[in-house]
């Protein structure tokens, strides 16, 4: 059981944390060493030898492991990511890397994704050397750079470039997954993730006839673009329904009596009311511009336009999702993926995962534990290249109001010191017999 100062300790951590700003502006904007400086300090306290590698100056990560008992167990990766998503100080109540602890909360940018899950993962281990514990598995920790851009200085890096130190790594965990969802009806569901979409982030290119804004131009190049982004922005993807999310809805709809029409997905979940929430993002695949480029001045048509596009695509979704937006581009516009990381998928009838539903159900004996995919992706998708399945378990025990899920890149970003409590516990529960 994790200690009294263990339960301090991952408060202190996440405040820490928060206060070293390592926003990631994308572009290579962004400096993780002080945090991967201060993450590999408590691990060095904790009696382990953490290495700081970089691929670029100043963007570090760390990876150290814990030998376990058995030593013919395959290897368990444990990971968090040390960067965050810009924070404007004028939109919050405090300012986002004050790391403020008020009424029971600790406030700022990271404190759900993912600072707190680093500071639980560095007061486990501590908690561990003052007790003598060993893991059954071995254990790899790993903080890593770049997760909220391309990943190519953190994850991406360490996968290429250091797989001797993920060796006999089978599984990993990491964020999203575990948190209490309230259901408006009493109900506290915990969804662990045992799947991601693909990420498609796409550049749309269209190229027309450059001309004066006063004449007719039938190859406009904005209007090209126009056009198509609307296409695209509007397309209905059908429904393509995983495993995982089978799974999901199987055990959503027994938790709410509900048979499970799978011939009727949307009529169900209405009738799953707001636990669909966990399930409808990941029933297709999808694609929402979000940038636009174009022109140099008002009465000049240029050339070129170019437009970006968030696309998302389900695992086994890819070949569909290319061959579509063949189609919705049509012959005057050029696509190209901007970036693209793989689809995953982890079976949730394994002992992990049920190692994982054992922990949260431990702590949270009111809880119902279900399988989900995330609709976005985490640094899981590099690692998979070593052959890792990795899953989402982040636990945090949330009370009735807190929305986890509109906090991650939100405004007052903040998490109960409670909340950190429980996933101590829980996380210890896991790793101890994992």
């Amino acid at each position: 059981m994790a200690d009294q100062q263990a339960l301090d300790e991952v408060v202190r951590f996440t405040s820490d944390l928060i206060r070293i700003d390592t926003t990631n502006r994308g572009g290579g904007d962004c400096r993780e060493r002080p945090a991967a400086e201060y993450a590999a300090e408590q691990l060095a306290g904790a009696g382990l030898e953490p290495l700081m590698l970089e691929r670029t100056e100043g963007r570090t990560n760390v990876v150290a492991r814990i030998e376990g008992s058995d030593p013919s167990a395959d290897a368990l990766l444990v990971h968090g990511h040390l960067d965050v998503v810009p924070a404007e100080a004028a939109d919050w109540s405090v300012h986002p890397f004050s790391g403020e602890i008020r009424d029971g909360v600790v406030w700022g940018r990271g404190a759900v994704d993912m600072k707190n899950m680093d500071a639980m993962i560095l007061a486990v281990v501590r908690s561990w050397a003052r007790q003598g514990v060993r893991p059954r598995r071995d254990l790899v920790i790993a903080f890593t750079a770049d997760e909220e851009a391309s990943a190519e200085d953190g994850s991406g890096f360490l996968a290429d470039e250091h797989p001797e130190l993920f060796e006999g790594c089978t599984e990993g965990i990491s964020e999203s997954g575990a948190f209490t969802f309230h259901d408006g009806a009493g109900r506290e569901i915990y969804p662990i993730a045992a799947g991601e979409r693909g990420t498609g982030w796409l550049k749309l290119t269209a190229r027309g006839r450059a001309g004066h804004g006063s004449k007719v131009n039938k190859e406009n190049a904005v209007t090209r673009l126009a056009a198509t982004v609307t296409r695209i922005g509007e397309h209905e993807w059908p429904l393509r329904l995983t495993p995982t999310v089978r799974a999901a809805l199987a055990e959503l709809a027994a938790l709410y009596g509900i048979e499970t029409d799978l011939t009727d997905v949307d009529a169900l979940l209405e009738k799953l009311g707001p636990a669909a929430k966990l399930v409808e993002a990941t029933v297709r695949n999808s694609t929402n511009p979000t940038m636009l480029e174009a022109g140099y001045k008002l009465n000049v048509i240029p050339g070129e336009a170019v437009a970006y596009v968030d696309g998302r695509y389900l695992p086994g979704g890819e070949d569909e999702f290319r061959t579509t937006l063949d189609l919705l581009t049509g012959p005057d516009v050029d696509w190209e993926f901007s970036h693209r990381e793989v689809a995953l998928q982890a079976p949730v009838d394994s002992p992990t995962y049920a190692g994982m539903r054992a922990a949260v159900e431990e702590f949270a004996p009111g809880g119902h534990v279900v399988p989900y995919c995330m609709s976005g992706g985490t640094d899981a998708k590099q690692f998979s290249r070593l052959g890792i399945t990795g899953y989402g378990f982040a636990p945090l025990k949330l009370p009735e109001g807190f929305d986890y899920q509109a906090l991650f890149h939100g405004v007052d970003e903040r998490v109960p010191v409670e909340a950190l409590h429980f996933g101590v516990r829980v996380l210890d529960r896991f790793l101890r017999t994992a």
